[in-house]
């Protein structure tokens, strides 16, 4: 079976641990395929899903998004970046937006005869971000239930007894990103403690270690659906 994984940075795992590759060790009778891309919303995913199953011809999708719509949505400095690199008006994912735009996605999927799973991803970054990121899971959640899709849950997995109330994810932590990015950068280890983070590095993405489990998790599930 051909599955494709369609998300966000935390999918693409090119910044970080790379869950999707530990999918494919998993379940090496599937061809796994990633097609996570660093910055999608769910506008973007949704923008973009035709183009993806041209290309793939998927017989099942696993749908995992939210953070950046969270980000967005409740990290103002952020929202140049949504505009500009993005092209989401305003800069800015509102939960209806969200709700909505996911309720699209998904029917597109299950009109083209694909079996479609949705992942609810964790993050910790601060309390206000948390916040959001949960709210929008729950919608993501409510969504697909609605439609009788599965939902695997990977907030509780990585649930952390307490998130310290750091400030707000700046433009800068963005810029971060692409530099370390192109940079070669893979101090995880490090970042985490200076930072006192569990099972990411900066809040967002994970570690190496944590990517296994979520991988692990995640191929499981797909066993029992598939």
């Amino acid at each position: 079976m051909k599955i494709v994984f369609l998300g966000d940075s935390l999918t693409w795992g090119g910044y970080g641990g790379n869950f999707v590759d530990v999918v494919a060790q998993e379940l090496p009778e599937h061809t796994i395929i990633n097609e996570g891309v660093g910055g999608d919303t769910v506008i973007n995913l949704y923008r973009r899903y035709d183009s993806v199953i041209d290309k793939h011809e998927p017989d099942a999708m696993f749908v995992m998004v939210g953070g950046n719509d969270a980000a967005s949505y409740t990290m103002p400095d952020t929202q140049i970046y949504y505009r500009s690199n993005k092209k989401i008006e305003g800069g800015i994912v509102t939960p209806s937006a969200f709700e909505r735009t996911y309720r699209d996605l998904l029917t597109e999927l299950q009109i083209n005869h694909i079996i479609t799973m949705v992942g609810l991803a964790p993050t910790e970054y601060n309390p206000t971000l948390y916040k959001a990121k949960h709210d929008f899971n729950m919608l993501a959640q409510s969504v697909a239930l609605s439609m009788n899709l599965p939902v695997l849950d990977l907030e509780q997995p990585f649930a952390t007894d307490r998130i310290p109330d750091r400030a707000p994810v700046s433009l800068k932590f963005i810029q971060d990103i692409g530099y370390r990015i192109t940079s070669g950068w893979d101090d995880f280890e490090s970042e985490r403690k200076t930072h006192g983070y569990t099972h990411t590095f900066d809040g967002m993405h994970l570690m190496p270690s944590s990517a296994v489990k979520m991988g692990k998790i995640v191929a499981e599930f797909l066993k029992d659906q598939l």
